[in-house]
C-alpha cells in the first residue's frame, strides 16, 4: 500500500483558529449546498440536463424528489445524523452511530439508498453494527456522510483516522475498495482544513489511484456516474482539478449528471474545504434550507472542537 502523509508539512502552516473554523464551515456548507444544487439533477444525463436546463447552475429544488428549492437530501441528513451521535457520544462509537442512523430511517427520509437501508435493517435484526464484508458494497453512501469524521479526527495520525472510518462505514458499507477512496476524500478535507493547495490533493488522489488502480481518473471524462463510489470519485477529482473555484467545480460535476447529489455532496465537502466558505455563492448559501445551514455551522464547530489539533 502507498501512504502519502502530508500531514507533518501542513500543519507546519499553523492555520490560525479562526480561518480553520471558516474552512470547517465551508466544508459542511459546501457538502449540503452540493447535495442541494445536484439534486435537481439527479438520474440525468448531460444531455437532458442541457435540454432542460441549459447549463443548471442555481439551487431549484425539483427533480425526480420534487424537492423544495434548497432542501437536501440523505447525503446531507446522515452526516447531521452521524455527528450528531458523535457529538453526543463525546467520540466515534459504533452503537451511538447505528442508532442514529436506524432513528433517522424511521423519520421517513426523502431519499435512502438501498445498500444503507439493507444495513440498518441489519443492526436492528441483529443487534450486530457491522454489516458483513461484501464485495458489493462499495457504493459511496458511506463517503457522502463521513464529513464529520475528518473534522473529529483532525490532527489525528492516519491509522486513527482509517479506523474512525470503518466504524461509520461498516455500520451499511464494508468493502475494501469503498474504504479506500472514503479515506482519500476525508485526507483530501483535512488537507484543506489544515491550509493544503489542490496540487497537495491531487498528490492524496494520485496515491489512492496507485494503491487501487480502479480510481483512475485522467482517462474518458467521468458523465453519468452511478453510486459505485469509483465512479462517484472519477467525476469528483476531474472537477477539482479541473477549475480553479468552488462554484465553477460544483458547477462541472452536478452538469455530469447520474448521481449527482452525491457527486456534488463530496465535492462541495472537499472544495468548501479548500476554497473557504467565503467562496461559496452567496445566493446558494440564502437558498439553502436555513435549519440545516444553521445545523451545518453549529456542528463544523463543535465537531472541530472535539478534534485533537483543537485539544492541543
Amino acid at each position: 500500500m502507498l501512504v502519502l502523509d502530508l500531514s507533518t508539512e501542513l500543519i507546519g502552516a499553523a492555520v490560525p483558529a479562526d480561518r480553520l473554523r471558516a474552512r470547517a464551515a465551508g466544508a459542511y456548507l459546501g457538502l449540503a449546498v452540493g447535495d442541494a444544487l445536484g439534486a435537481t439533477v439527479e438520474f440525468l444525463i448531460p444531455r437532458e440536463i442541457l435540454e432542460q436546463y441549459g447549463v443548471h447552475r442555481e439551487l431549484l429544488g425539483g427533480g425526480w424528489l420534487k424537492l423544495r428549492k434548497g432542501q437536501v437530501t440523505d447525503d446531507t441528513e446522515m452526516s447531521l445524523a452521524l455527528g450528531q451521535a458523535i457529538l453526543s457520544a463525546g467520540t466515534v462509537a459504533a452503537g451511538p452511530i447505528a442508532t442514529a442512523f436506524s432513528d433517522w430511517m424511521r423519520r421517513k427520509p426523502v431519499d435512502i439508498g438501498n445498500t444503507v437501508r439493507r444495513g440498518i435493517a441489519h443492526y436492528r435484526q441483529t443487534g450486530e453494527t457491522q454489516v458483513p464484508e461484501s464485495d458489493y458494497d462499495a457504493g459511496n453512501g458511506a463517503c457522502m456522510r463521513a464529513l464529520p469524521i475528518a473534522l473529529v479526527t483532525l490532527g489525528a495520525d492516519l491509522e486513527q483516522v482509517a479506523a474512525a472510518n470503518r466504524i461509520q462505514s461498516h455500520t451499511t458499507h464494508h468493502n475494501a475498495l469503498g474504504d479506500a477512496g472514503t479515506l482519500t476524500v476525508l485526507r483530501m478535507v483535512q488537507a484543506a482544513l489544515q491550509g493544503g493547495r489542490r496540487d497537495h490533493l491531487k498528490d492524496l488522489a494520485d496515491a489512492l489511484v496507485a494503491q487501487a488502480p480502479a480510481y483512475r481518473y485522467d482517462r474518458r471524462r467521468m458523465e453519468n456516474p452511478g453510486g459505485f463510489l469509483v465512479e462517484t470519485l472519477r467525476a469528483v477529482f476531474q472537477s477539482l482539478f479541473a477549475t480553479d473555484c468552488f462554484e465553477g467545480a460544483l458547477i462541472d460535476v452536478v452538469n455530469r449528471g447520474g448521481d449527482a447529489d452525491t457527486t456534488g455532496a463530496i465535492l462541495g465537502m472537499i472544495a468548501g474545504a479548500l476554497y473557504g466558505v467565503e467562496q461559496i455563492p452567496r445566493r446558494w448559501l440564502a437558498a439553502l434550507d436555513p435549519k440545516v445551514a444553521a445545523a451545518c455551522r453549529s456542528q463544523a464547530g463543535a465537531l472541530l472542537a472535539m478534534s485533537p489539533q483543537c485539544r492541543g
